[in-house]
């Protein structure tokens, strides 16, 4: 297929550089040329701005920085659309806002061009390895004609849903990769500084229920079925536990403010009789103040 691709850093690099591999006929724009010079090398032909990497393209591709770079790109002067014919897709593989992106889709279906929201993640090692996992929003029938393209990028390849899903998956994902890292720094600077060397701490976490992958196995089997009644955890228990180890952490001076908040989450559950019931309980808390119950069948 007839490949354009806008954006060649860290990760938009590799990706173009795979899809060349596939056997894709690639057309490269970057700002800085110099990007560009194994994609060249490689036989991917060089377009002097986003519309002419449209124009010569079935399928459009950006790996860009910020929801700002793609709104530019997509709708400048210079940009895609002025660029791209009817029956095109454009997928953008960045972190985007799903407002932006939602509004980029709208803005294209009415020049007959299909939108797709398709962030990546996995690092700029994954990106070399093609193995990133990549989440697809937007329309599903325009998703399985990019797929084959898509799965030269990435091994975990998932439809999501409507536009914007793809986007707003990956920032849930980083969320909780950005906020488990502070938890696990609260917990490492209390523990190594109670007496415990950070190997033999890693060792203990790896061996045990978070190290195993129990707490996010629990949604499906737990949360979205909203299972509460039977406790493999009770909060009381739970509550117990973080505030011992809050505890220490006042003991040794060590700031934790996010153990804290949990903590008074917990005893919120409490207070309201769920003592008894599964620790992870405590999310229909979350769910009160969000005004959204997460279930699935």
């Amino acid at each position: 297929m007839r490949i354009g691709f806008i954006g060649l850093g860290n990760m938009g690099g590799p990706m173009a550089l795979n899809i060349l591999r596939a056997g894709h006929e690639v057309t490269v724009h970057d700002l800085r040329r110099e990007a560009a010079l194994a994609h060249l090398e490689g036989g991917a032909k060089w377009a002097d701005s986003p519309r002419e990497a449209a124009a010569y393209s079935e399928i459009i591709m950006t790996s860009l920085p910020a929801p700002r770079d793609v709104e530019a790109v997509a709708l400048g002067d210079s940009g895609i659309m002025a660029g791209a014919g009817s029956g095109s897709t454009y997928v953008d593989l960045s972190t985007n806002s799903p407002t932006v992106i939602r509004r980029i889709h709208a803005i294209f279906k009415d020049k007959g061009i299909e939108v797709l929201d398709a962030p990546v993640s996995g690092g700029v090692a994954g990106a070399r390895r093609a193995s990133l996992g990549v989440f697809v929003g937007g329309d599903e029938a325009a998703f399985r004609k990019v797929q084959p393209v898509l799965n030269a990028i990435g091994d975990k390849v998932s439809y999501i849903g409507p536009s914007g899903s793809g986007a707003i998956a990956k920032l849930v994902h980083n969320q909780i990769a950005i906020c488990t890292s502070a938890v696990i720094a609260e917990a490492f600077t209390m523990g190594v500084k109670a007496g415990v060397a950070p190997g033999a701490l890693f060792k203990a976490v790896s061996d045990g229920a978070f190290g195993q992958g129990n707490f996010l196995n629990m949604l499906p089997r737990v949360i979205f079925k909203g299972a509460f009644d039977r406790a493999f955890f009770a909060l009381k228990l739970a509550r117990k536990d973080l505030a011992l180890a809050t505890e220490v952490a006042r003991e040794f001076e060590v700031p934790m403010a996010l153990a804290s908040t949990v903590e008074q989450d917990l005893i919120s559950g409490l207070v309201s009789g769920l003592g008894d019931k599964d620790a992870s309980v405590a999310f229909t808390l979350q769910e009160s103040r969000a005004g959204v119950k997460v279930r699935s069948e």
